[in-house]
């Protein structure tokens, strides 16, 4: 008998709802059993998507639930820390949305409670790992083809932001992938960063917008940045590694070129849920799956510490116009 892990989900928002349809029609041997969230109209809607979902009223109630094997979270960042260390203390796997957690401080407590306990339980969700582009363009790396890696070169375009995204999160909501991405790409910690504000873009509001950051790993390898969040034409994710034998970009997301009239032409995908739909369902179901066997893989809570490091460096930088340096400590053993 193959055992079905049983899933409680916390937070059911748009992103939360998604993993419990991904959960539901896609992964045969998991299934969401409870919910929880704040607004209890989510709850509720997020309930009926799936038969036999229990509604709880707290995440502590929902953790602690008999019919709860593993638990996903997908809240508000302020409220990750107190989720993840009931979990930890409940001894079940994890799999916590970015970011980890609303501070380096709150960070640094959840790895050591995990590092107490002696073995990885929790997964943070940076989902372009997961990405058959990104896996092909590590995969080149890694294989030595194009020699070592040098330069990374990041482009991060966004037709335009909702309402609530406000002050520093072209840093902090958006820029973070493109830092994940360089690390693991780039196999390095990140030593420096500096973030520069271009001329403000004018369907932007008061939003710091676009910026340009470099960033200086300690292998001495570089990454390029740009986030631009109102760019109107679509989603645009841009990547190119420049290496001491060739170089590997990703490719276009068209699946077909239209030629007509003496032109040619192909889609521009409208928003991120699109653009990295399979790289969710992938990222979800490796996570069901360790999780059955009682672990987890993929992107760790040292990643979600790193990252949340370097954003914060990243935005005192574009504060101050100077460049930051680094330095976040010796990364624990069980993540290496």
């Amino acid at each position: 008998m193959v055992k079905i892990l049983k899933v409680g989900v916390i937070g059911t928002g748009m992103i939360g709802q998604d993993h419990i349809r991904r959960i539901t029609d896609l992964i045969p041997s998991a299934v969401v059993t409870a919910v929880t969230d704040t607004n209890a109209d989510n709850a509720k809607q997020a309930a009926r998507k799936a038969a036999d979902i229990k509604i709880f009223e707290t995440a502590e109630q929902l953790i602690a639930a008999d019919n709860v094997d593993a638990v996903l979270i997908c809240s508000w960042g302020g409220a990750h820390e107190a989720a993840i260390l009931l979990a930890l203390a409940a001894g079940k796997p994890i799999f916590c949305e970015k970011p980890l957690a609303d501070s380096q401080a709150a960070c640094q407590r959840i790895i050591e409670a995990e590092v107490k306990l002696g073995k990885r339980l929790l997964q943070v969700g940076y989902m372009r790992r997961y990405d058959p582009a990104y896996k092909a363009m590590k995969a080149t790396i890694d294989s030595g083809k194009i020699g070592a890696p040098l330069i990374f070169h990041s482009v991060h375009r966004n037709a335009g932001v909702p309402d609530h995204y406000k002050g520093d999160m072209a840093i902090s909501d958006t820029m973070v992938h493109d830092i994940d991405v360089a690390r693991w790409l780039l196999d390095s910690e990140v030593a420096r960063v500096r973030v520069v504000g271009a001329k403000k873009n004018t369907r932007g509001g008061g939003l710091r917008d676009p910026l340009m950051a470099l960033i200086e790993m300690d292998n001495k390898t570089l990454a390029s940045v740009e986030v631009s969040v109102n760019i109107d034409y679509g989603y645009d994710i841009q990547g190119e590694v420049s290496a001491e034998k060739g170089s590997v970009s990703l490719g276009e997301t068209n699946k077909i070129i239209v030629k007509s009239q003496g032109q040619f032409s192909g889609e521009i995908l409208a928003d991120w849920m699109l653009r990295f739909v399979e790289a969710y369902d992938v990222e979800i179901a490796m996570w069901a799956e360790a999780a059955r066997h009682g672990g987890v893989t993929g992107p760790s809570a040292w990643d979600g510490y790193a990252i949340q490091a370097v954003s914060d460096a990243a935005i005192k930088s574009a504060d101050s116009g100077d460049v930051v340096e680094l330095n976040i400590g010796d990364k624990p053993s069980i993540y290496v």
